[in-house]
């Protein structure tokens, strides 16, 4: 009888920021959750395939390829479909932006700046709702 232990989460990070990938690598470390980074939407979507996550943390303003590509093509994707997605987005953004995330259906959203504690309590909600039995 060995200690087992239990499965890493692996996450995605979607930034254009390398300093806010490792500010959310340190807050999740602290519930043993691994963080992969990918700067930028194009490396975001490749390490999104590459890694299967439980989890994608997203962020919409970045050049290239933003957030919303990113998130429609998930979507359009049978095997990306279903991993769930938390936009993270400076509070700035104009108020569409807000309303996109409901009308685009993301699991949850979270607004910078953030505390840690914001952040954990939105993946632990929608880890939570994943986690529920679908009705029949």
């Amino acid at each position: 009888m060995g200690s087992e232990k239990i499965q890493t989460l692996k996450v995605v990070c979607i930034e254009d920021e390398s300093e806010m990938i490792d500010l959310i690598r340190m807050i999740l470390a602290t519930r043993d959750m691994q963080v992969i980074g990918a700067l930028g939407g194009k490396e975001g979507l490749e390490t999104i395939r590459r890694e299967n996550p439980a989890l994608v943390l997203l962020d919409i303003m970045m050049p290239e390829v933003d957030g919303w590509e990113v998130f429609r093509a998930m979507k359009a994707d049978d095997e990306l479909r279903d991993i769930p997605v938390i936009v993270v987005t400076a509070k700035a953004q104009s108020i569409d932006k807000v309303l996109g995330l409901h009308i685009a259906k993301v699991d949850d959203y979270v607004t910078k700046p953030f505390g840690p504690q914001e952040l954990l309590q939105s993946i632990d909600r929608v880890l939570r709702k994943r986690a529920e039995p679908k009705p029949l």
